[in-house]
């Protein structure tokens, strides 16, 4: 079966490389950042917390994969390697005959334990893609929030110039001074829904590659449980023939 180590190696790969970008453009990041920090702290939680999901995915084959080369080596040695969560379909349909390496499932059951531990890896990453549409809401949030403020702003602002004055150079400057405070909130809008656009490519790159290890993961067992329940299914035939 695939290693997952190998996509363990791309994800964190990947990471680093957005880390090194990041500290290049740094001064902007921390510019966006700080023109609405609560509510982008929030976006880089809900980031960061995406993030140990995607790892939390590809970590727990190991304890599978270990489970299975237990198993496969036809000893006794089971009850001291971790319980399986995703086979645990699989561990409790061999019952008894777990320490042995050959064994008889019917087309039904193959089918019913498969059509399991692929529910259960369904379930995993339902989770991941629900944070990166979370992330997608937060930044539209923001961009909303900020263009909201900015659209209450520019209205006090029009309603507090005083046309009747002479002096139209005072007045530009009222109406400069005053354009600031919305243009505080289009940086609102527009950080949110660069940091919120950004994790979500972040999160569903790393949501892909732990999809692949977990695909990967499932069509080894389904080969290696296809392949000797054929072989045990054509020794039993044989032995009814003679």
């Amino acid at each position: 079966m695939s290693n997952p180590k190998h996509t363990l190696f791309w994800m964190t790969l990947f990471l680093g490389v957005v880390v090194i970008v990041g500290a290049l453009i740094h001064k902007p990041l921390i510019s966006a950042f700080m023109a609405n920090w609560v509510f982008n702290l929030l976006i880089l939680g809900v980031l960061i917390i995406g993030i140990a999901l995607t790892y939390r995915q590809v970590f727990v084959l190991f304890p599978e994969l270990k489970w299975i080369a237990q198993f496969r080596t036809g000893h006794a040695g089971l009850s001291v390697v971790q319980e399986p969560k995703l086979l645990k379909p699989l561990a409790r349909q061999l019952g008894e005959d777990a320490t042995k390496d050959r064994f008889t499932l019917s087309t039904l059951s193959l089918r019913t334990v498969l059509d399991g531990i692929h529910s259960r890896m369904d379930e995993q990453r339902e989770i991941t893609r629900y944070f990166i549409s979370l992330l997608v809401f937060l930044g539209l949030l923001g961009t909303f929030w900020g263009l909201l403020g900015t659209i209450n702003s520019v209205g006090q602002v029009i309603t507090g110039l005083d046309m009747s004055q002479e002096d139209f150079g005072k007045v530009f400057a009222e109406l400069q001074e005053g354009l600031l405070t919305p243009l505080e909130g289009m940086g609102t809008a527009f950080s949110s829904s660069l940091l919120g656009l950004g994790g979500s490519l972040i999160l569903g790159f790393l949501d892909i590659q732990a999809g692949h290890a977990q695909n990967r993961f499932y069509d080894g067992l389904e080969e290696w449980l296809t392949g000797v329940t054929n072989l045990v299914d054509r020794v039993d035939d044989e032995k009814d023939l003679s």
